[in-house]
């Protein structure tokens, strides 16, 4: 596959330790303004290993965990990790910013930039880095048309759903990690989250002229384009947020106002109510009896 990309500055260092393993010695890699013309969609099989791009080559660790097995001797016993997908509009004025993370499973992720690209977007910046919980790729998203950070709920969702897909296909393990498995991964979800206890709705002032509105539920396809109708329906704005995917758990943000003022207490308990009705209501007719 032919990929094209300029302006690559690699930051990212290892150096060999007593017990001949790679640790990072400073943790960012930086890609700016590149542009991915004509590429090629990537096949897969199964245990998929994703491939960087020229000149950067990130090893797939399997994360392992130390237990016993029955004959008393200690093994290796090799753990999925959670996969998170942050979808962030507050850090950046101008771009729309998305992070994922999945231990240290991810590759260069050039068929995650190229769906995005599809979906008339633009990766200005992509960023990775790496810590305790694994490696992070941050991308910087405009939408191509325009130049300005995505405002449309149902292009967020899009620009959510594509990812999680596109980890599903190179990563089938993480299916069953992920609510959305059972939508379009080939294993879903092993245990199911119970939305009555799940969901956790919280409102507090955020200065003067807006209030903080914190959301946790069951994720579910289109649960993003859905939190957001339910708060504008009853004449809310909603400015600005952040919206995680964290396994079968989804978290969201949402800096809101009324007539450019904080929410007053009749008001929040007003929009808790309508979430929380519209997030544990039965979903059939024979439930809802």
């Amino acid at each position: 596959m032919a990929v094209a990309m300029t302006a690559c500055t690699l930051g990212l260092h290892f150096h060999l330790t007593s017990d001949n393993t790679l640790r990072p010695f400073e943790k960012t890699t930086v890609f700016r303004a590149f542009s991915i013309p004509h590429a090629t969609k990537l096949c897969y099989v199964t245990h998929k290993i994703r491939l960087a791009s020229s000149g950067l080559t990130i090893m797939r660790r399997a994360t392992t965990v130390t237990g016993t097995v029955e004959d008393g001797n200690e093994g290796e016993v090799d753990t999925i990790p959670t996969p998170v997908v942050i979808i962030d509009q507050d850090s950046d004025p101008d771009a729309t910013v998305v992070e994922i993370t999945f231990g240290d499973r991810l590759g260069a992720l050039l068929d995650t930039m190229n769906a995005l690209k599809n979906l008339g977007l633009n990766v200005v910046k992509a960023n990775v880095f790496l810590d305790s919980s694994g490696k992070h790729n941050k991308f910087s998203i405009t939408k191509a048309d325009s130049g300005r950070k995505v405002e449309d709920p149902e292009l967020l969702e899009a620009i959510r759903l594509t990812i999680l897909n596109n980890m599903i296909q190179y990563h089938p393990e993480s299916s069953a990690q992920l609510a959305l498995g059972a939508a379009f991964g080939l294993v879903p979800p092993k245990e199911q989250v119970d939305v009555e206890i799940a969901t956790h709705i919280t409102i507090s002032d955020d200065g003067p002229n807006r209030s903080l509105l914190y959301v946790e539920t069951a994720d579910r396809p289109g649960l993003l384009v859905d939190l957001v109708k339910i708060i504008t329906d009853i004449n809310i704005a909603v400015e600005s947020g952040e919206f995680d995917t964290e396994g079968l758990l989804a978290k969201a943000r949402f800096h809101v106002n009324y007539k450019d003022k904080a929410l007053i207490k009749p008001l929040q308990q007003v929009l808790v109510n309508s979430l929380r009705y519209f997030l544990t209501r039965p979903t059939t007719e024979e439930s809802s009896f």
